[in-house]
């Protein structure tokens, strides 16, 4: 047995010593800063996302055999990291908050399979700017007087950031720093009063002003940031005393009724302190004490009756209530006094009555003027209603009987007595136009009696007028017509106005104005428009007029009216022809036209309508009665036909034609007529004698062509000598002879276009054929291909009148040329233009030297 237990033993001790004999392992010391080792000194930043790589355990077994890594917490912490046992690296498994838990305890151990060595480590847990300023005791309420200095403190705020640095500090500012009377010392948070700035208790009780706490920044999750936060102080201003008491429901009245028993309470004066922010009691006394009929409640103002009614010698009794302030060190404050008036009253047997100023009244008259101002109170009526009976019997309504929203009553019920006041309440109503008189009943009836008593006023309104209206027309425009030969001072027309108020302000002046008034007038008083004495008026000058009327009271006030005037034509002007004798030339088919014109304004006055009075011989023309244009009859074709017609075969006829206008009465002028007659083959005889004809009637046309024609012939001739006498001057030779034939022009064909006596003139231009001669012999014939320019062409002489002798030159148009007809037999007269040429051409002869006489004469 003792053999056993030795071998167990020495056993035991052998393993022990070879136990001890395997060496621990053990962490490397990396020191502060390193990320690898035995977390010694280790922090780590309370940002650090969740599972992030924070640290590697580094350590070795000294027999280099391979280690594991464990980590561990106490059973009452969270387990914040956790450890690759392999590798050792240890992971973020929890969010840390350095303002809960600044430091974490672990435990770190490694093992070889046979030795565990543990190590106990702190990790420290650096701030990050994760907090937001907080205001503490929140919510902020301060009572500030209304009389406290400009400047002083009043507040003090405070809000704390648990981050630790800049992030932790915090400074204090206003939201809205303009609009406050208040300010806030940015590091100490110390509201005061701005300077220059006081409170107002009746203007404001409260200020509402949001503080905001800002922190200094810092970093958060690699940025930087700011936190603030914000509240709200409440400051209520308290009323100081500085206002005397008032007094509400004035005047009292009281009455005592005759079963009222002693003690009885009358009426109850209220008093209130003006400084209703913090108001002091109110403490009240008789100031007479009535000889001890009546007394007061200190602190209720319930004014009593001491005695039985039946042992009061008088009716009315007349009291002052006086009440004072009690200050809060006890001491009395401000008073004030009010009048109360008490009367001894009977039993219900009396209605209520109504009382003027000599006594009881059932009628009231007052004069007053019409729009009073709205609210505003009838002075003049001085109305008192009473009830002799006591307590509730006295109590009756007032009410106004009559047209309604006009007036209405003050008070409305009443308790014994009151004085009446009737306030407007539609001004617009009261109006004198409308109505002169008001009338209503002032009703007072009881309210909470069987008997139900009652009693009537008359209330009679005299209106007065005032002047509140404007004259107005009984039109805007009016609108007259008159003759034009009216004399001066004519009725025009009457223009009315109305003005409702009565007396001064309901008369109207009237006067007129405008451009267009200068030749009318009006009656100031009855609106009657004439025209003026000396007024000349024609429609033909100006037919329409306007003007304006102005009508006006006495105060200025006015309205206007437009007056417009239009001139009737009368028939005043005869028809007026151009020329009492007029000639005109007909061509057979043609007519010729006469015109006359009315200067009359309108129509039918000014149309004109033509007639022949008078024709030697007669039944030859015909006249269109509204145009005045002339032809002959349809059975004259031919100048065979007139010429059997008149004895004398002249061709010349002389009319008396007459314009008529249509007016009424109507007026007529005459005009004498006097009428060539030629045909178309006559026209065509020769370019002369049509323009003969066509400037008949106007010989001076005629002079002025033909000088026309005689200077461009001259200017021609002059241009084309002075040309050839300078181009032969230049070349000093000897030009060899040149024959200017004239080419005998062809006879153009007769064409006749009839247009209103317009006819186709004939081209008259002239040609020239240059033919050359046989050169002499003492030419230079080494010369000969040489051009010679032609010799220059003799002047032709100068234009003659044209006579029944000599031959006619052709009038050419503005585009052609002039030039001398080849010479030719000159024919006889006939062939010249026959007897209506040749009488043209004398008349016009006349005509002109006519016209020179009389222009020698003038000058």
């Amino acid at each position: 047995m003792r053999r056993g237990l030795r071998a167990a033993l020495v056993l035991g001790l052998l393993h022990v010593y070879l136990a001890q004999a395997n060496f621990a392992p053990h962490f490397f010391d990396n020191g502060v800063g390193s990320t690898n080792g035995n977390m010694a000194l280790f922090s780590l930043p309370e940002d650090t996302p969740v599972g992030s790589h924070v640290y590697t355990l580094n350590g070795t077994d000294p027999e280099g055999g391979p280690v594991s890594y464990h980590i561990s917490f106490d059973p009452s912490t969270r387990s914040v990291f956790s450890v690759d046992p392999s590798f050792g690296n240890i992971t973020l498994v929890e969010e840390l908050d350095r303002e809960k838990e600044d430091e974490i305890e672990a435990i770190i151990s490694i093992s070889d399979g046979l030795n565990l060595v543990a190590e106990k480590v702190v990790i420290l847990v650096t701030d990050a700017n994760d907090e937001a300023p907080r205001f503490i005791q929140e919510p902020y309420t301060v009572l500030v007087p209304e009389n406290t200095p400009a400047g002083s403190s009043i507040f003090k705020v405070h809000a704390e950031d648990k981050d630790t640095g800049s992030g932790g500090s915090v400074t204090y500012f206003l939201q809205n720093l303009h609009s406050s009377k208040f300010t806030v010392d940015r590091h100490s948070g110390v509201l005061r009063l701005q300077a220059g700035v006081t409170l107002d208790y009746e203007k404001s009780r409260a200020h509402f002003i949001t503080v905001v706490a800002k922190d200094g920044g810092g970093r958060l999750r690699g940025a930087d940031v700011v936190f603030s936060a914000t509240a709200t102080v409440t400051i209520n201003v308290e009323d100081v005393q500085d206002t005397a008491p008032i007094f509400v429901g004035t005047p009292y009245y009281g009455y005592v009724y005759e079963d009222t028993l002693p003690g009885s309470e009358v009426l109850t004066v209220v008093a209130i302190d003006g400084d209703r922010g913090k108001p002091n009691r109110i403490l009240y006394r008789l100031l007479n004490e009535s000889d001890g009929v009546f007394a007061v409640n200190e602190t209720s103002g319930a004014i009593s009756v001491l005695q039985s009614p039946a042992q009061l010698r008088r009716e009315v009794y007349e009291l002052h209530v006086q009440v004072t302030e009690v200050n809060s060190p006890g001491s009395p404050g401000a008073q004030a006094m009010v009048p109360v008036t008490i009367r001894i009253v009977d039993l219900n047997n009396h209605p209520p009555t109504f009382y003027g100023e000599s006594g009881p009244q059932n009628k009231f008259e007052l004069s007053m003027y019409e729009h009073p101002p709205q609210g505003e109170i009838l002075r003049g009526l001085k109305i008192t209603v009473n009830d002799s009976d006591q307590g509730a019997n006295a109590k009756f309504n007032l009410r106004l009987v009559g047209p309604g929203g006009i007036f209405r009553v003050v008070p409305q019920t009443v308790l014994n007595e009151a004085q009446v006041t009737i306030i407007v309440e539609n001004s617009a109503a009261i109006d004198f136009e409308k109505s002169k008189l008001l009338t209503f009943k002032l009703l007072a009836i009881e309210v909470n009696t069987p008997e139900k008593f009652s009693s009537t006023a008359d209330i009679v309104i005299q209106l007065l007028d005032t002047n509140d209206n404007v004259p107005k027309f009984t039109s805007h425009y009016y609108i007259a017509r008159i003759p034009e030969n009216a004399p001066g001072g004519s009725n025009v027309v009457a223009v009315t106005a109305v003005d409702p108020d009565t007396g001064p302000w309901g008369k109207v002046q009237y006067s007129i104005y405008g451009t267009g008034s200068d030749l009318f007038l009006i009656h100031p008083s009855t609106g009657l428009i004439y025209t003026q004495p000396w007024a000349s008026l024609d429609a033909e000058g100006t037919s329409r007029y306007n003007f304006y009327v102005k009508a006006e009271d006495m105060d200025g006030r006015y309205s206007l009216a437009e007056v417009f005037v239009t001139l009737l034509d009368v028939n005043d002007h005869y028809p007026q022809f151009v020329q009492s004798i007029q000639e005109k030339t007909m061509v057979l088919g043609t007519s010729v036209k006469i015109e006359a014109t009315d200067k009359d304004a309108e129509e039918p006055n000014n149309l004109v309508d033509y007639s022949i009075t008078r024709a030697e011989p007669a039944n030859v023309f015909d006249i269109d009665a509204h145009t005045g244009e002339i032809w002959l009859k349809n059975s004259i074709r031919s100048l065979e036909a007139l010429h059997n017609i008149t004895p004398s075969g002249d061709y010349s006829w002389s009319l008396q034609v007459q314009a008529k206008d249509r007016g009424s009465p109507s007026f007529s002028t005459t005009a004498l007529l006097k009428i060539d007659i030629t045909d178309t083959e006559t026209l065509s005889r020769g370019s002369m004698a049509a323009f003969l004809i066509q400037t008949k009637d106007n010989p001076m046309k005629a002079v002025g062509v033909l000088a026309g024609v005689m200077t461009i012939v001259v200017a021609i001739t002059v241009l084309i000598s002075t040309a050839t006498f300078w181009r032969n001057k230049k070349s000093n030779k000897v030009l060899p002879v040149r024959r200017v034939l004239r080419r005998r022009p062809s006879p153009a064909p007769h064409k006749v276009r009839i247009e209103w006596l317009k006819f186709r003139r004939a081209k008259a231009a002239t040609k020239f054929i240059l033919k050359e001669e046989a050169p002499s012999e003492n030419c230079d014939t080494s010369r000969a291909d040489t051009i010679v320019p032609p010799r220059a062409p003799a002047l032709p002489p100068p234009p003659k009148m044209v006579s029944s002798t000599v031959a006619q030159r052709t009038v050419p148009t503005v585009s052609g040329s002039l030039a001398l007809q080849p010479p030719q037999q000159l024919p006889n007269h006939k062939h010249l233009g026959g007897p209506v040429q040749s009488s043209l051409v004398s008349e016009l002869k006349q005509k002109f030297e006519k016209k020179s006489l009389d222009n020698k004469a003038y000058f």
